[in-house]
């Protein structure tokens, strides 16, 4: 109910401030800075539109100049009330526009960055570097579903069902603790606690403690046991099993921000291990040092790999 009436008092004070019953100052004083901004954003729009209808403003006038001593009331009137019913229709335009934005939630990280959020229902998420997560805050108590898009840690909280879709498969859970890592071709689904259920298309898994899988480059799904309670990439240390090299490099670059050149070594090469969030020198020595790959810097500021001779 608060919100409603603040929404009004606003379309209020912004009528008053376009007619001219409210000065900048004044104006900047009652609403928020955000609000302030947006309004005189609006402004410069109708000064815009002035500019460009100003011919047809000058015939306006010489109208206007004959008529002004018998209905001058009623022309400021008609001037003021066009101003309050256009300056409404921006306010409605802006509040829909802010109704329908503003339900979603946007969590994106950066090269090299984590971010742990809870989400209203007290789930917990680690979002992992370059991904992003979104989800309706709006329709959260009837329908617990995120979208992912790179790789996050889930800590889900018993309750109705919850949903985390990727564009390559869709994991269902109740509460549990699971690994999702969905990029490219590339998704990998993890469960450390409790049941997953995972749909690929036609295809439906149900995942209990330690198991997990994996589906590569559009290759058979792959299934395998894990020992680990927590994914390794939580505390700086990201670890691969069996992995196209191709997919290891690519993490590299997400987590240091980065490039390589790789036109002269094989991405297929398939790689066991782990390499440090914190220290490109030692990631680098733990990837290809072990692959037997050479590496150094371009004048593009590249990696170019190169098997060693």
């Amino acid at each position: 109910m608060e919100k409603n009436k603040s929404h009004i008092e606003n379309e209020t004070y912004l009528a008053q401030w376009i007619a001219g019953d409210i000065t900048d100052a004044e104006l900047k004083n009652i609403v928020s800075e955000s609000d302030y901004l947006a309004y005189l954003k609006t402004r410069k729009s109708f000064e815009v539109l002035e500019a460009l209808d100003q011919p047809l403003e000058v015939s306006f006038e010489k109208i206007q100049e004959k008529i002004s001593k018998r209905n001058k009331t009623k022309i400021i009137r008609l001037k003021r009330y066009w101003a309050v019913s256009v300056a409404a229709s921006i306010i409605l335009f802006f509040g829909l526009f802010s109704m329908f934005s503003s339900s979603k939630t946007f969590v994106e990280t950066s090269f090299s960055e984590q971010k742990t959020i809870t989400l209203l229902d007290g789930s917990e998420v680690v979002v992992n570097a370059k991904s992003k997560l979104t989800y309706n805050e709006e329709t959260w108590a009837e329908n617990r579903e995120v979208t992912l898009d790179g790789e996050a840690f889930f800590k889900v909280k018993k309750g109705s069902t919850f949903k985390v879709k990727t564009t390559n498969g869709t994991i269902t859970v109740l509460g549990t603790q699971f690994n999702v890592n969905s990029n490219q071709d590339f998704f990998e689904v993890i469960c450390y606690e409790g049941k997953v259920q995972v749909n690929q298309g036609s295809e439906n898994h149900l995942l209990t403690q330690s198991k997990s899988l994996r589906k590569i480059n559009g290759n058979p799904l792959e299934q395998w046991n894990t020992n680990t309670e927590n994914p390794t990439w939580i505390t700086g240390e990201n670890s691969f099993k069996s992995v196209p090299l191709k997919y290891v490099i690519f993490a590299l670059e997400k987590q240091y921000q980065t490039k390589f050149d790789v036109s002269m070594i094989d991405v297929k090469m398939i790689f066991t291990g782990s390499f440090s969030s914190n220290d490109l020198e030692v990631a680098l020595l733990s990837v290809f040092k072990t692959m037997r790959i050479d590496y150094y810097k371009n004048d593009k500021n590249e990696y170019v790999l190169r098997h060693s001779k």
